[in-house]
């Protein structure tokens, strides 16, 4: 039944391709689905077991929209996409209101999971997948991240989620602004 309704999908959204004009089939998420093997998560997603405690689940890993994170300064949270979640995502939806979401379950105005309430840090997948991917977050009429913050946001879930510059033994720092 999943293969069916992966082809379905597929065929309709390369019909959509061909038709060019008029047509806005939205593609469902599927970051954090369970699946079995690669023939359960359609493309961009691969199944791997990547989440703690999830078992395998669908994953965008090098789909379309993501960078290779070698190409600069990978960004992190503190200095480059804090910012960005909380012009964008937390203002009622993704932070201690969680009342345009409905979703209590995560939060981004916080890095790390806290008493079971998943951080940005393990949501980067799913951040990368919605905002840079398939473009379906934040939702319409909200305020939207500039291509130059999707960018940095697909570097930095790309390059491993970061969380701050680290401090090196001469005082230095490691990562962007060298």
């Amino acid at each position: 039944m999943k293969r069916i309704h992966q082809s379905l999908l597929q065929s309709l959204l390369g019909l959509c391709a061909v038709m060019a004009t008029g047509c806005t089939i939205e593609a469902p998420d599927f970051s954090g689905k369970s699946c079995e093997s690669a023939y359960d998560c359609p493309r961009p997603y691969t199944c791997v077991a990547a989440r703690p405690g999830a078992g395998r689940t669908c994953e965008v890993l090098d789909g379309p929209g993501t960078t290779d994170p070698n190409a600069g300064p990978v960004p992190t949270w503190c200095q480059d996409i804090q910012p960005i979640l909380a012009a964008n995502c937390v203002s009622s939806c993704h932070g201690a209101t969680t009342t345009g979401s409905g979703r209590p379950d995560f939060r981004l105005d916080m890095y790390e999971a806290d008493g079971g309430v998943a951080g940005a840090k393990l949501m980067a997948p799913r951040i990368h997948a919605r905002t840079v991917v398939f473009r379906t977050m934040p939702p319409p009429g909200n305020p939207e991240p500039t291509e130059a913050e999707r960018a940095l946001i697909d570097r930095w879930a790309s390059g491993g989620a970061p969380f701050c510059e680290a401090a090196v033994p001469d005082g230095g720092s490691i990562g962007p602004g060298l």
